[in-house]
């Protein structure tokens, strides 16, 4: 029997700047890779390296050994870092003047959306 997740809304999205919470990697800064909203998980470049060990497959042309990849992190460890102040922030949101909705930054108002 499968615990069910519950799932939160993530508000991180795809090349935002984020700083590591805590755990092993706390105070480094990423990229967000993918986000997995139904695992509430997200992939940051360069955290949260494992190791795995593969076995050679000549027809697929994997070489074996053992080899480092980035493994998901759970949001709630992550904090968006704001690109004009840069420091991190909570995200808060802000109607623009042509009807758009857009993330801002908490502490300074500016925009995380491009």
């Amino acid at each position: 029997m499968a615990a069910t997740i519950e799932r939160m809304r993530i508000r991180l999205r795809r090349n935002d700047q984020v700083e590591v919470l805590s755990g092993k990697d706390a105070g480094k800064k990423g990229k967000v890779l993918q986000v997995i909203p139904e695992k509430n998980r997200v992939l940051v470049q360069g955290v949260n390296f494992i190791k795995r060990h593969t076995r050679p497959n000549p027809q697929r042309q994997i070489k074996g050994g053992i080899a480092e990849r980035e493994a998901p992190i759970h949001a709630s460890n992550l904090m968006v870092v704001c690109g004009e102040c840069g420091k991190r922030t909570r995200i808060g949101s802000m109607r623009l003047e042509d009807g758009r909705k857009v993330r801002v930054c908490r502490k300074c108002k500016g925009a995380l959306d491009r």
